[in-house]
């Protein structure tokens, strides 16, 4: 018997200890995480270069069954971008490796659909990585999930897709050195309707990290998530053009606003002879969205000759006449790591106590910040759970307001027929983030005991992370 003390004894310890490398583990990549966001806001301004077959096209979505052959940049020149970067105190560029027509831009083994089957037959990628940083600039990527050409769209994704953009990932950060960020688009938007479940954003989030740990992933998901919630991306991201803004003044996220010197992202016939935006305009959007701690990308399309036009080189030297990188911005207030993970609350069966006239519960686990379970007034200590129809691991609880109301209450878990403590919480902010030891539950539930107002909950998350 005592023999058997000791061995529970010394399993404990190893659970405990296990337990705390995990949790020192968390930590160190949240402290790591925050000083990369740091170093990206305080970089304030850098190039997004459209330029891929739509540049051939006149269009930014073309035909995705378009010849290779089409893209034929006659004079290339990255160095002539990169200068132009430089001109306008830039600190980066960040080039389109591949857009939604699945064009390759790179020297790829994934595709034949790619540069060194077109007319010009050479590696851009790797030409504007070296430009870029021969004149001291940092290089980023842009890469597109959907991909027209090769059916990775909606209703038709099979795993190989998953595959090639392993590959095509691998590939881009594996051969042209130190990449400083990583853009991703066309994934979880109206558009292109590819959810974080078709193409897994948790295993691609886990490789960009593990083949270059400093690395940002920036997808460009803004429009949909809670602007005070860091989900699916290191860094909140805004389209202006798209009129996505964030809320002047009071913005405490890391952030990346991208705007077009031009009408559109890819070339188009009529840029050459048309106004591009003002410098004076531009220097006042870059200002003001550094004051709100968000780096301003501004994109410049080349040509069909693999040039900038000198309407845009002109704008570009005088904004660089106008405004300078003055150094780091206001230091970030903490945060928390991403949010990366599936979330296991969608669409599962949703009880709670009395709700407000028709805003029940199953409103909390729709998958719509827009809708809300609140609770019925008359209700002093409010209760929501989500079941599932057997038993589920969860490590994560996110609890998402669109005001922030509620600021204490209880997180619990059903198992072995009874209920059990998760933790008391007490976080005050619209989205409340609780990470913990995994546990096993058929239904989790939140005890609310302590809110400002009747309490109302837009979405009650559930996670199982990889840890």
């Amino acid at each position: 018997m005592i023999n058997l003390y000791r061995r529970l004894a010394l399993l404990c310890l190893i659970v405990a200890g296990f337990t705390g490398a995990v949790k020192a583990q968390s930590t160190t990549s949240l402290q790591h995480l925050k000083k990369l966001q740091q170093q990206f806001i305080d970089d304030r301004f850098g190039m997004f270069i459209h330029f891929n077959i739509p540049t051939y096209a006149d269009a930014d979505w073309p035909d995705p069954e378009a010849s290779p052959a089409i893209f034929n940049p006659t004079k290339l020149n990255t160095d002539q971008w990169a200068k132009a970067a430089k001109s306008a105190n830039m600190t980066y560029g960040c080039l389109t490796t591949k857009h939604h027509s699945g064009f390759c831009i790179w020297d790829t083994k994934s595709t034949d659909y790619n540069v060194m089957n077109s007319a010009v037959k050479r590696d851009v990628v790797k030409e504007y990585v070296e430009s870029f940083r021969k004149n001291g600039l940092k290089v980023w990527l842009y890469y597109s999930i959907l991909d027209t050409h090769h059916k990775l769209r909606p209703n038709q994704i099979v795993p190989s897709h998953m595959e090639m953009v392993k590959t095509q990932i691998t590939e881009l950060l594996t051969k042209y050195g130190k990449i400083e960020a990583l853009v991703i688009d066309g994934w979880d938007a109206p558009w292109s309707r590819i959810s974080y479940d078709d193409i897994s954003f948790e295993d691609i989030y886990h490789l960009v990290k593990k083949l270059q740990p400093d690395c940002l992933i920036m997808d460009l998901n803004g429009a949909k998530y809670p602007k005070m919630g860091m989900y699916y991306t290191d860094i909140k991201t805004y389209e202006m053009g798209a009129g996505q803004r964030m809320d002047a003044g009071v913005n405490a996220m890391p952030a990346l606003a991208c705007l077009p010197i031009q009408d559109s992202w890819f070339w188009k016939t009529s840029f050459p002879t048309k106004p591009v935006k003002t410098a004076e305009s531009m220097i006042t959007q870059l200002k003001t969205l550094n004051n709100d701690r968000c780096n301003f990308i501004l994109n410049v399309a080349p040509n069909r000759d693999g040039l900038f036009d000198d309407n845009a080189i002109a704008a570009l030297k005088a904004i660089g006449q106008g405004w300078k990188n003055e150094g780091p911005l206001a230091a970030l207030p903490d945060g928390e790591l991403p949010i990366i993970s599936s979330n296991l609350a969608i669409n599962q069966p949703a009880n709670s106590s009395w709700s407000d006239d028709m805003n029940i519960s199953d409103f909390a686990n729709d998958d719509s910040f827009r809708s809300s379970w609140t609770s019925s007034p008359t209700v002093k200590e409010p209760w929501l759970e989500i079941g599932f129809k057997q038993g589920t691991g969860l490590n994560t609880i996110v609890i998402a307001e669109n005001r922030a109301n509620i600021n204490k209450y209880k997180l619990e878990y059903y198992a072995a027929g009874a209920w059990k403590t998760i933790l008391d919480g007490d976080k005050t902010g619209p989205i409340k983030i609780h990470r913990f030891d995994r546990v096993w539950a058929s239904k989790v539930r939140i005890q609310i005991t302590g809110y400002n107002r009747t309490p109302s909950i837009s979405e009650f998350q559930i996670y199982n992370e990889q840890r």
